[in-house]
């Protein structure tokens, strides 16, 4: 009988792990901290972790930063005279995935040719410690003082996505003749993809109004984007959206907004609603720690950090979504270091925001 108790009792404990356990790690999950890890920053936008340690990230004037063992160097990467007007300025930053090899960095900036204002992408070489220009990746994309876009990234498959706002105009979003509202896909070098889905053009997907966040799960590589919804555009309001961006696919502005569009567009598969604002900014869906799998999404106008809870077999839907770090004001950017933390720009400083003390910040989220 005492040998039949005992073996009720561990099969009880041990049914009762897994739940001790979850509710451990939602506990760990719901104590989130960050902390600062350097400030005074001008107006950041961009940031990436080099294989040798270095942190760099963008500052909106035109200077690209280091940060080396935790300090930042007081002598910019690199200087580009930019067109800093409004949201233009020095924008996306993205190493590349052989930088080991290549010391190869692009960056996306706004700059003024004659009387028009527009976007390009450059790859930098890395020559001792300093950034140098390389080669033109692509130029001549539609730009203004708002809707510029600018987010560069590598996907899984080595290629180049870089973002494209509509420049104020929201008809260029549908036109293919344009590089304006569209996501673009290049190979390192600048030259098109064979696979693209459309011949000879750089175009990936079309129909978006000002996308700024670009990210791809770690497990299923779906490729997702965060975009500024309308603002007064069209008499319309807020919809801002995160969008599973597919090849070819069109995403409906300036025909659709939000949910429910034509059925010839692709809905988001998250968005703010037609009374609430986000400004959705950079995201990210980490590949370790405790909120693997989830996408982040920083906002600039809602001023937190949006955890989305991906769901489905391709994680293409949102079951749930949380919201953290409303103290911090502006929320540009967010990464994952190589040593699986995740990073956070505030950006506060630009005028749009409340600077709080040492802002802007480069930050660091901690786990309690």
């Amino acid at each position: 009988m005492r040998k039949s108790r005992w073996i009720l009792l561990v099969l009880v404990l041990a049914a009762a792990i897994p739940f001790v356990w979850n509710g451990w790690q939602s506990k760990a999950q719901t104590q989130v901290q960050v902390e600062t890890v350097v400030g005074n920053l001008g107006i950041p936008w961009s940031v990436d972790f080099a294989p040798d340690g270095r942190i760099f990230f963008t500052e909106r004037a035109g200077r690209t930063r280091v940060i080396r063992d935790g300090r930042l160097d007081p002598q910019p990467w690199a200087t580009i005279q930019v067109a800093h007007r409004g949201e233009g300025g020095l924008l996306g930053l993205a190493i590349a995935p052989d930088f080991s090899r290549s010391r190869f960095v692009y960056l996306y900036y706004t700059y003024q040719d004659d009387s028009r204002v527009l976007n390009r992408v450059v790859r930098m070489v890395d020559r001792e410690g300093r950034g140098q220009v390389d080669r033109v990746i692509i130029e001549g994309i539609p730009g203004t003082t708002v809707h510029d876009g600018g987010r560069l990234k590598f996907g899984p498959d080595g290629k180049l996505y870089i973002t494209t706002g509509d420049a104020r105009q929201p008809s260029r979003a549908q036109d293919r003749s344009s590089l304006a509202g569209k996501i673009l896909r290049l190979n390192p070098d600048g030259t098109i993809p064979d696979d693209n889905p459309f011949s000879g053009s750089p175009i990936y997907s079309l129909g978006h109004r000002n996308p700024q966040g670009l990210a791809w799960h770690p497990d299923t590589r779906t490729m997702y984007a965060a975009e500024h919804g309308p603002s007064g555009d069209l008499g319309l309001c807020c919809r801002d959206e995160v969008n599973v961006i597919e090849a070819g696919k069109n995403y409906g502005w300036p025909e659709a907004s939000g949910r429910g569009g034509a059925p010839r567009f692709v809905d988001p598969i998250a968005d703010s609603g037609a009374n609430e604002t986000w400004a959705p900014s950079g995201i990210l869906v980490p590949s370790r720690g405790p909120w693997r799998g989830n996408l982040l999404m920083t906002a600039l106008r809602g001023t937190h950090l949006r955890r989305l809870i991906l769901t489905g077999p391709e994680f293409t839907g949102v079951s749930n979504q949380e919201v953290y770090f409303r103290e911090l004001g502006r929320l540009r950017d967010v990464v994952q270091g190589p040593d699986g933390v995740i990073y956070l720009v505030t950006n506060n400083t630009d005028g749009r925001g409340q600077p709080r003390p040492n802002d802007d910040r480069l930050l660091r989220i901690v786990f309690r």
